[in-house]
C-alpha cells in the first residue's frame, strides 16, 4: 500500500494528538528546510553548469581530527568496549569536568555527580522536559532558536512562551519583559550562546542576571552551548557554569559536533546541578543504552586536546572575515559574530528594477533560484537570513575563490536596504 492508502485504514485514527492525531501526515504546509531543498534542486536542474554555493549548511565541512579517528579505531578493536555503555564511563565524565575547568575556568564540577554523557545534545534537550514538565507548566524559549526543548514540553502537555531576540537588545532575551504569570508557571528557561542563528555571544553580566532571575522565580536554566568554544578575535570561551550561582539553578549542554567536527559521532554531555543531572540520568536510562564506549574514549582524547578546537575556530574566523568584508562591500550591514560559524544579517528590501522582499524567506529563495547561493531564512524576529562559514572549500585559496565568486554574483544587481 501507499501512504495515501494506509491513511484510509484504522492506523490513521490512532496517532497521538501530539503529532497530529487523525490528521497526521495530511498537513500540506511545506516547511522551511524542505523549501530550501526543493529550491536548490530546481536551481541545479535549471543551471547544471553553475556551481551552487551552499552557505546554509549547519555542520562542519571537514572530518574529525586524524588523532581522534585513530583513537576510535584503536578503541573499537578492544573487546572490553563492545557492550552497553548505559549512562557512560567515568573516564569521559572526568575528561568533561577537566575540559570545563581548563577551557572555561569552571571550578567545582565533580565528574562523578555533576556530568553525564549524551548521544549528542539533541536527545538531552528532548529528555529534560520529562524531568520537570507537567501539564500546564511553561518552558520559556528564545526565537529565533532551536525548538526541541519546546517540542517535548508540548508533547507532555506543557506550554511554550517565546521571547524574541532582537538586534536592538544584542540578541539577548529581555527577561524583565516576561509576564509575571508566565514566570510563576515556568519550569525551564532555554538559552543558547553563542547563538544559533544570530551568532550573538552572552556576557558575564547577562549570565549573572540570568542566575538572579532564575533564583527569584525558581526556574531551571538549560544553557545549550555547542558553539561555546568557537570564539574569535581574543574573545575567551564563556560557560554559564563559570558564573557564581549558576550550578545552583541549572545545567549546561556541550557537544563535540561543532567544536571537534564530530557531528555524526553523536557525543556530548550535560553538566551542572547534580540533582538535575541525576534526574536526567534516570530518564536517559529509560531512553537509550548509551553511546558506543569507543566513541566516548575517542571523545576523551578530543577533550584533552582543546587545541584541536582552537585550530577549527581559527579557520572559521578567517572565513568570517572574508564573508563579512565581501557582503559589506556590496552594501549589506554585516558584523562578524563573536562566536559560532553563523553570520546573521538583515535581508534587503528589494532589488532595483526587480523583486521586493517582504520576508527573509523571499530573499533566501531569490538567492537560491537566481544566484545559486543557498542560505537559511529566519523571520521569527525580523527579516533575516543566516549564512554559514562551513561551506565546502579546501584551503585558504579555495576559500578566497568561493567568496570572490559569491561577491561577483551579487554585484550584478543593486540591492535596496
Amino acid at each position: 500500500m501507499t501512504i495515501e492508502q494506509y491513511q484510509e485504514t484504522y492506523i490513521q485514527q490512532v496517532f497521538a494528538n501530539r503529532i497530529g492525531g487523525a490528521n497526521y501526515g495530511k498537513d500540506t504546509n511545506i516547511y522551511k528546510f524542505e523549501k530550501i531543498k526543493r529550491a536548490k534542486a530546481a536551481a541545479k536542474l535549471a543551471h547544471p553548469e553553475i556551481e551552487l554555493i551552499d552557505m546554509g549548511v549547519g555542520e562542519p565541512d571537514e572530518m574529525a581530527d586524524p588523532a581522534i579517528v585513530a583513537k576510535l579505531a584503536e578503541e573499537a578493536g578492544k573487546p572490553e568496549n563492545r557492550g552497553y555503555a548505559d549512562n557512560g564511563i567515568r573516564e569521559f565524565q572526568a575528561a568533561a569536568a577537566n575540559y570545563l575547568r581548563d577551557v572555561f575556568g569552571v571550578e567545582g564540577i565533580n565528574g562523578e555527580t555533576d556530568v553525564l554523557h549524551s548521544i549528542g545534545t539533541k536527545p538531552a534537550l528532548a529528555m529534560l522536559p520529562s524531568c520537570f514538565i507537567n501539564p500546564g507548566d511553561v518552558t520559556i524559549m528564545t526565537v529565533p532558536g532551536y525548538p526541541v526543548l519546546g517540542t517535548h514540553t508540548k508533547y507532555l502537555g506543557g506550554e511554550v512562551f517565546t521571547v524574541q531576540l532582537t538586534k536592538e537588545n544584542n540578541f539577548l532575551p529581555n527577561l524583565d519583559g516576561i509576564p509575571a504569570d508566565i514566570c510563576k508557571r515556568a519550569k525551564l528557561l532555554y538559552l543558547n550562546y553563542p547563538n544559533n542563528p544570530t551568532g550573538a555571544a552572552a556576557t558575564v553580566e547577562f549570565f549573572e542576571k540570568v542566575v538572579a532571575w532564575a533564583k527569584k522565580h525558581e526556574v531551571i536554566v538549560v544553557h545549550d552551548a555547542p558553539y561555546s568554544a568557537l570564539t574569535y578575535d581574543g574573545v575567551k570561551p564563556l560557560s554559564f557554569l563559570s558564573v557564581p550561582g549558576a550550578k545552583d539553578v541549572g545545567v549546561e549542554l556541550h557537544s563535540l559536533s561543532k567544536s571537534y567536527n564530530m557531528t555524526g559521532w553523536r557525543i556530548g554531555f550535560i553538566a551542572g546541578n547534580p540533582l538535575i543531572v541525576k534526574a536526567f540520568g534516570d530518564v536517559k536510562d529509560n531512553s537509550d543504552s548509551g553511546q558506543f564506549i569507543a566513541i566516548q574514549k575517542a571523545a576523551v582524547y578530543g577533550l584533552e586536546h582543546p587545541e584541536i578546537t582552537e585550530a577549527i575556530a581559527e579557520k572559521y574566523s578567517r572565513r568570517h572575515n572574508l564573508l563579512v568584508a565581501a557582503l559589506n562591500e556590496i552594501g549589506f550591514h554585516a558584523e562578524k559574530p563573536k562566536g559560532s560559524f553563523f553570520l546573521y544579517i538583515e535581508a534587503p528590501k528589494s532589488v532595483v528594477g526587480g523583486p521586493e522582499f517582504a520576508t527573509g524567506e523571499q530573499f533566501s529563495q531569490y538567492l537560491i533560484r537566481e544566484k545559486l547561493i543557498s542560505t537559511v531564512p529566519w523571520d521569527d524576529a525580523g527579516r533575516f537570513i543566516r549564512f554559514s562559514v562551513t561551506f565546502q572549500a579546501n584551503g585558504v585559496e579555495e576559500e578566497k575563490r568561493v567568496i570572490a565568486e559569491l561577491k561577483r554574483r551579487l554585484t550584478d544587481v543593486q540591492f535596496v536596504f
